[in-house]
């Protein structure tokens, strides 16, 4: 028998985005650092990096797919799913401990965050269902019914996760 043949790091596109994405989030991290926020002012800064992270993902693996680089797809996909999961739970612990947060400003520009905010909201919860339905259907090799989904799950995913993020921003930092 042969031994398995490896590639390199530098031929392994996947180790390059979780490299890429690794060395964005240490001065993104740096910088949270030296805020002097609490965690109740920082918690919603860690899930918007979540956010926009499963958001990278998915486009990489958008990339991927048209690509026919399964197994890079594969990777980012599973990458986009437990950046999402994270995200997920940190958003409920931080909802349940500090609840909702208004909109300080006022006229159209809380109109736009409220439109944005609204959809976002709406795709957020058809897009857990849509995801974990794909999920399940790549993983079990039911690809024509994958893909099929996946039409539907793909931009509703990556909707909601820029739209995190611009969310955050307005709220946070915009209003």
């Amino acid at each position: 028998m042969s031994a398995p043949t490896t590639r390199p790091f530098f031929g392994q596109p996947f180790g390059w985005l979780v490299l890429a994405v690794g060395l964005a989030m240490v001065p993104l991290g740096a910088a949270l650092a030296q805020t002097g926020w609490t965690w109740t002012r920082m918690h919603p800064a860690v899930n918007a990096i979540l956010n926009g992270t499963s958001a990278v993902f998915v486009i990489a693996g958008g990339i991927a797919i048209k690509r026919r680089a399964i197994d890079f797809h594969r990777r980012c996909m599973l990458a986009a799913v437990g950046c999402s999961a994270v995200f997920l739970v940190s958003y409920l612990i931080r909802f349940a401990t500090t609840g909702a947060h208004r909109y300080p400003g006022t006229g159209a520009a809380k109109t736009v965050y409220l439109i944005i905010l609204g959809t976002h909201t709406v795709l957020a919860a058809i897009a857990l269902p849509l995801v974990l339905r794909a999920l399940w259907l790549a993983l079990t090799d039911r690809v024509d019914r994958h893909r099929r989904l996946a039409r539907w799950a793909y931009p509703v995913w990556l909707y909601v996760g820029v739209t995190g993020v611009v969310v955050y921003l307005m709220l946070y930092h915009f209003a």
